[in-house]
């Protein structure tokens, strides 16, 4: 599905751009059921009960994408909706998430955390679109500290309960992070259309920022994977489920 040089690209950069992964119908057809009052839901595991987040959880061109990229079974790990509306005037734009690496929050071990980002709308730097640091995955976890900058990213802290694969449980204290000594010449701010996502491994540093937009939402839809061998620590996620692959018979 994906060719050798964008293969090639994916590791060497630590992010890959794909357009036209989901069709406009398939577009549409999960914001209609977003806009409805009577969903399912179960968190970041909510692709387990509703079947508009299972289709893109599953979807043969991203599942297919993610097991040529990890040479292994996908194993969906969390998947999250991720609005953002324009900015309404005499109101804070509606803020984005802090630049980070996701296996600060998702720790597994072998390191195969990868994540494909769906954009629902046709997105840029305007309304908030997915910025990420090219290379930025060739060094392992980086320093990072609370978010600062509240008037762009939100801030949050929580208690997540660890598991190893020896059974030893234990608690952690995460936090909206924020790359220490992070340049900002080094951000790329991508522009992404309806429909395309971008494919990006654990370690790669990437965010967004407020849409500051006063007519252009910013929709999108992540979904987190890693393959079968891994062992994720965290116990809300820690149930896998994995990806049904085109021409299997799941």
């Amino acid at each position: 599905m994906l060719s050798t040089d964008q293969v090639t690209s994916y590791w060497e950069s630590g992010y890959l751009v794909v357009p036209d992964l989901l069709t406009p119908a398939e577009v549409e057809t999960f914001l209609h059921h977003e806009a409805q009052p009577d969903r399912q839901r179960l968190g970041l595991r909510t692709h387990v009960v509703d079947p508009q987040w299972a289709h893109l959880a599953h979807h043969p061109k991203v599942a297919g994408c993610v097991a040529q990229l990890l040479e292994s079974q996908p194993m969906i790990v969390q998947t999250m909706y991720l609005p953002k509306p324009p900015l309404k005037k005499l109101e804070a734009p509606h803020p984005g998430i802090a630049i980070h690496q996701d296996s600060l929050y998702i720790r597994n071990e072998p390191e195969t955390l990868m994540a494909c980002w769906l954009a629902l709308d046709d997105t840029d730097e305007e309304n908030g679109g997915l910025c990420v640091v090219p290379n930025s995955h060739q060094d392992g976890l980086l320093p990072a500290h609370p978010n600062q900058n509240t008037d762009e990213h939100s801030s949050w802290v929580q208690e997540y309960g660890m598991r190893n694969i020896n059974g030893k449980e234990w608690s952690e204290e995460l936090y909206s992070f924020e790359m220490d000594n992070l340049d900002q010449m080094e951000i790329l701010r991508l522009s992404v259309p309806a429909g395309g996502g971008v494919f990006f491994t654990g370690l790669t540093i990437h965010g967004s920022y407020a849409n500051h937009s006063f007519n252009r939402c910013r929709r999108a839809f992540g979904i987190h994977y890693v393959g079968q061998e891994s062992w994720v620590y965290r116990t809300d996620i820690q149930e896998l489920v994995p990806a049904v692959l085109p021409g299997s018979d799941g």
